[in-house]
C-alpha cells in the first residue's frame, strides 16, 4: 500500500477526527462547511459523541468530491496522544481495505499533546500496521474479501517534517511486520532450523548472523536447551543477530534475548488438546527480538545491539527428556526437571548466560510467551516486567507507555526465590505447587543472570498474540508484533549514540 504526504488531493474516502463531545477538528470544520453542514447533522442524527473509535460514515455528502466520509473519535481532547492517532488511522484503513476502495485521504489535525507533523507521521504508522494480513495460505478468498485499498494520503500542511519521520518509522513496521509473520506460521513451514534460516536474511542488512547447532551446544554445554529439543526430531539452534552502529564499536552492546519455541505440545507432561494449536505462537519472544533487529538495522541505529534466540520444538518423542530428569547448564548450575512444559525457562537459562559469556554486554533483556499466569493476572493488555535494575526499568515502562505496548512491574525477592530450591539439584524448574506463576519463572531466569549485570525480564503470554475477535485497529486478532516497538523506543531512547 502507497503512503504519501500531500497537502491537496482527492481520493474516493477522507477520514476526519473528532474529539469527545462530537467537537469537529480544523480538518472536520472546513468539510462541515464545504458541505453545507451535512456532516454535522449525520453526527447528530448517528447519536455520534467522539469516543475513541467510534465512526460516523457518511454517504456521498453534497459539496466534496468524495464517496465517503468517515468521522472517527479519538476520545478526549486532553488525553488523546500519538497512539490515539494511530488507532484513528487505523480505524479509517479497517473500513475501507477491502470495501472496493482504492484511495483514502487521512486528514489528522494537531491535539494538545500532538502537534501537526506528529499527527500525520503517527497517521501514517497506524495506516501501515492497520493494513497488515497474513494471507500466505488462503487459495481460495472472494473478490470482496481480497483488499482494493492500493494508496493512502496523508493530507496536511507542511508535509515534510511529517514525511520525514514516516519514513523512519517505515522501518520499524518492517520489524513489526517481520514478527508478525514468524508467528503466524504454521509449524510445519517454521521450525528451529527454517526459523534460524530465516534470519540469515537479516545479513542483507548489514547484520552479523551466527546460528550454533546442537553439537556446537552440546560442547559449550547447553544442557538445558538441549534437553528440551532431545523429543523431536528437529534439533535446535542458537541465533545470535548482531548490529554494530555505535560510532564506538567496541562499546558494550545491549543484549536481547528471545524464546523460540516453534511448537509447543508440553513434552511428556503434554497440555490438553484444546488450544493445542496456538503453540505454534511460543515463539514470540524469539519473533520480537528478530523484529527489533530488522528494525535497528534498517532505520541504521547508531547503537550495538545484539539479539540472541533460543529455537526449539517441545515434542514427546521416544527420546523426550522426562519428569525427574536433572540436566547440567551452561552456567554450571543444575536443574531438576519436574514439569517438561515448563521448557521456555530451561533454553532461557543457556541463552541468557551464553549472551553474557560471549557479548559482555551493558545490559540483557529477554522476552518470552513464559507463563499462563501472567494472563491470569494482566490478561491480554499488559506483560508482565520483571528486574533486578531500577534505571531500566523505567526506562523499559516509559518506551513502553509512548509505544502503545504496555507493561505491568511484578515482584522479585528471596522468598519467591526459594520456592524453585530442591535438595536434589540447584534448583527445580517449577514450585511444585500452583502460587505466583510468572514471578516463580522470572526468580528462574535470575539466577542466570551474573552479578552487577542490568537485566529485564519481559512475559509476553498474553500480549505476543490475541486469539478471538479483538478492537484494536492497529493490530491482528493473532499476531501482534508485541515487543518490537517497544525494544526498538528503548534502544534509540537509552543507547544510541
Amino acid at each position: 500500500m502507497d503512503i504519501r504526504f500531500v497537502a491537496a488531493g482527492g481520493g474516493d474516502v477522507v477520514a476526519i477526527m473528532a474529539t469527545e463531545g462530537g467537537e469537529l477538528l480544523e480538518a472536520g470544520k472546513a468539510l462541515d462547511t464545504a458541505t453545507a453542514g451535512r456532516i454535522g447533522r449525520a453526527m447528530k442524527a448517528a447519536r455520534f459523541t467522539g469516543g475513541a473509535g467510534q465512526v460516523a460514515d457518511v454517504l456521498a455528502p453534497e459539496g466534496v468530491d468524495f464517496a465517503r466520509v468517515l468521522v472517527i473519535g479519538v476520545g478526549k481532547a486532553e488525553a488523546a496522544d500519538g497512539m490515539a492517532v494511530e488507532r484513528w488511522a487505523g480505524h479509517a484503513v479497517k473500513r475501507t481495505l477491502t470495501g472496493g476502495f482504492e484511495k483514502l485521504v487521512l486528514q489528522p489535525d494537531a491535539l494538545p499533546g500532538v502537534s501537526k507533523s506528529e499527527a500525520g507521521a503517527h497517521a501514517a504508522m497506524g495506516a501501515r500496521l492497520a493494513a497488515y494480513r497474513f494471507d500466505s495460505y488462503r487459495t481460495k478468498l472472494k473478490p470482496e474479501q481480497k483488499p482494493t485499498l492500493k494508496a493512502v494520503d496523508v493530507m496536511m500542511d507542511g508535509t515534510a517534517a511529517a514525511a520525514a519521520r514516516a519514513e523512519k518509522d517505515e522501518a520499524i513496521v518492517e520489524g513489526v511486520f517481520f514478527a508478525r509473520d514468524l508467528v503466524s506460521e504454521p509449524p510445519n513451514v517454521l521450525y528451529p532450523e527454517s526459523f534460524a534460516e530465516r534470519l540469515r536474511d537479516l545479513e542483507t542488512l548489514g547484520v552479523e548472523v551466527e546460528i550454533l547447532e546442537p553439537a556446537q551446544m552440546e560442547r559449550l554445554g547447553m544442557g538445558a536447551l538441549l534437553g528440551v529439543a532431545q523429543g523431536s526430531s528437529r534439533g535446535g539452534r542458537l541465533v545470535t543477530m548482531r548490529w554494530n552502529g555505535s560510532a564506538q564499536k567496541k562499546a558494550k552492546p545491549i543484549a536481547l534475548v528471545g524464546k523460540g519455541v516453534t511448537f509447543d505440545t508440553g513434552g511428556i507432561s503434554i497440555k490438553p488438546a484444546g488450544g493445542m494449536d496456538e503453540m505454534k505462537g511460543d515463539m514470540g519472544g524469539a519473533a520480537a527480538v528478530a523484529g527489533a533487529m530488522k528494525a535497528v538495522a534498517l532505520r541504521k541505529a547508531k547503537a550495538n545491539v545484539v539479539g540472541v534466540v533460543a529455537l526449539v520444538e517441545n515434542m514427546p518423542g521416544a527420546n523426550a527428556q522426562r519428569p525427574g530428569d536433572i540436566v547440567t547448564t551452561m552456567s554450571g548450575q543444575t536443574i531438576e526437571v519436574l514439569n517438561t512444559d515448563a521448557e521456555g525457562r530451561l533454553i532461557l537459562a543457556d541463552a541468557v548466560w551464553y549472551a553474557q559469556d560471549k557479548f559482555d554486554p551493558s545490559a540483557v533483556i529477554d522476552l518470552a510467551t513464559l507463563t499462563g499466569a501472567v494472563i491470569v493476572a494482566l490478561g491480554n493488555e499488559h506483560a508482565g516486567l520483571f528486574s533486578n535494575d531500577e534505571d531500566l526499568a523505567n526506562a523499559i515502562t516509559a518506551a513502553a507507555l509512548a509505544e502503545g505496548e504496555p507493561v505491568w512491574r511484578l515482584p522479585l525477592s528471596a522468598a519467591y526465590d526459594k520456592l524453585i530450591d530442591t535438595p536434589n539439584a540447584d534448583m527445580k524448574n517449577i514450585a511444585g505447587k500452583p502460587v505466583a506463576g510468572s514471578i516463580v519463572g522470572a526468580q528462574f531466569v535470575k539466577r542466570f543472570v551474573k552479578d552487577g549485570t542490568p537485566w529485564a525480564h519481559l512475559d509476553i503470554a498474553g500480549t505476543a498474540w490475541k486469539s478471538g475477535p479483538y478492537d484494536d485497529p492497529i493490530s491482528p486478532a493473532w499476531a501482534t508484533g508485541y515487543g518490537v516497538r517497544l525494544l526498538n523506543r528503548l534502544i534509540a531512547n537509552r543507547y544510541e549514540d
